[in-house]
């Protein structure tokens, strides 16, 4: 009985691991989605009272060498320069207070090459933030890293 049950186990991981073979995009979503948790865990570190310089350069890592962040509402259209040499701005003039210090994220849909993320940020202002305030965004990937991020709130 034992050896039935041995042998059922070992085709059912069989098994597991032909649909994954069958399905080679689910690796990548995976690594997409770690890629996104990362991304907001460097943020949160960015915006505490301790951040530098050397956690906008670890955040950068992520990012394609073309990446675009795309929010309409601030001004539409940064290139990595852009949203790099604000970041470092903002480190420089002591704006990153740890007033927000948590992100929470409510929903994550994945698509070809994308994510789509409805989010909101914890803050001292927003202690409590509910599913109905999410923010949305888009995430889309190429080669491994973020190509761009499209903020739709």
């Amino acid at each position: 009985m034992k050896i039935a049950i041995t042998i059922a186990y070992l085709l059912f991981l069989g098994f597991l691991g032909i649909q994954n073979e069958r399905n080679p995009d689910a690796d990548k979503k995976i690594k997409q989605e770690e890629l996104l948790h990362q991304y907001y865990q460097l943020n949160l570190k960015i915006f505490s009272k301790d951040s530098d310089i050397k956690d906008v350069e670890k955040l950068f890592q992520m990012f394609s060498e073309d990446f675009t962040y795309v929010h309409e509402e601030y001004g539409g259209v940064y290139t990595r320069e852009d949203l790099y040499n604000g970041y470092s701005r903002n480190i420089e003039k002591g704006d990153y207070d740890g007033s927000i210090y948590d992100i929470r994220v409510f929903s994550v849909i994945s698509g070809k090459d994308a994510l789509a993320v409805s989010k909101r940020y914890v803050s001292q202002t927003n202690p409590n933030p509910q599913q109905e305030d999410g923010e949305m965004a888009v995430f889309e990937f190429k080669d491994g890293k973020i190509f761009r991020i499209t903020e739709y709130w």
